[in-house]
């Protein structure tokens, strides 16, 4: 190789070497560019979670403070066992107030009805009450509703309600159990008469009288007058004074006899 093939020779290899150096160098230096903004990448993005990190602390210390934060005076907020307590307090006192309610009730109702049955005097009369004779008299008609019996004025057998009870005109009829007078009509059959209610759906009635000692809503005690034996009606002409005498229960007549004694 002469000299002038070797020095072509070596400056084609320089050139080589260098156009390699040269490349070497660009690469460095794009290496270097792209791990600097790599590098400013990641630091903006920790940056950034940094404090994202941060909003996140302060925010759940807020939240803890305020839960921290004691009530004031007069407003405390009651436990879960505490407000049971209270609700079960309330449905109780709610429960013993409607079983007192239904009882006055029940109670009341009970004194209503014994008021309605022992009539306005507050008598009582029961099966096993007594009854006072109220004329001077014995029997002229007894109470008769499961036979006939014979009526002397009216010259016939038919039933009878009541009693009649012979006795002396112008003498004083007394109650023969406790009533209030609950009505005083004029009839024919029976003349003036007087209904004295006993309570407990029992009432006595007292006919063919005069002058009375009593008046509707009185109240008669037993043994007081009621009021004087009258004349006979025409319908008891024959038989003489007398007294007309009926019992009823429930409104239905009822023998008398049963309570006397």
């Amino acid at each position: 190789m002469n000299k002038k093939e070797k020095f072509s020779f070596l400056k084609g290899k320089g050139a080589s070497v260098g156009i390699v150096l040269c490349f070497v160098a660009v690469i460095a230096m794009v290496g270097t560019v792209t791990f600097r903004n790599y590098k400013k990448n990641m630091n903006e993005q920790i940056a950034k979670v940094q404090q994202e990190t941060e909003k996140l602390t302060k925010e759940n210390d807020a939240a803890a403070n305020s839960k921290d934060v004691l009530p004031m005076e007069g407003e405390e907020d009651a436990t879960p066992s505490q407000t049971d307590h209270a609700d079960r307090q309330e449905q109780e006192g709610a429960s013993s107030t409607d079983g007192t309610e239904a009882e006055n009730g029940q109670q009341q109702g009970q004194e209503t009805d014994e008021t309605a049955a022992q009539g306005s005097s507050g008598a009582w009369f029961t099966e096993a009450s007594i009854l006072e004779w109220p004329a001077s008299g014995a029997t002229l008609i007894g109470y008769s509703m499961d036979q006939t019996v014979y009526f002397p004025t009216l010259e016939e057998y038919k039933y009878n309600p009541a009693m009649i009870i012979g006795g002396e005109v112008g003498e004083s009829i007394k109650a023969s159990a406790t009533g209030t007078v609950s009505s005083i009509e004029e009839t024919a059959q029976t003349g003036t008469t007087v209904t004295l209610d006993m309570g407990n759906g029992y009432a006595a009635v007292y006919g063919q009288l005069k002058d009375l000692s009593v008046s509707e809503g009185d109240t008669v005690a037993t043994g007081e007058p009621i009021g004087l034996l009258n004349e006979p009606t025409k319908y008891y002409s024959v038989e003489g004074p007398n007294l007309y005498f009926k019992v009823m229960k429930d409104g239905e007549p009822v023998d008398p006899m049963k309570f006397m004694e």
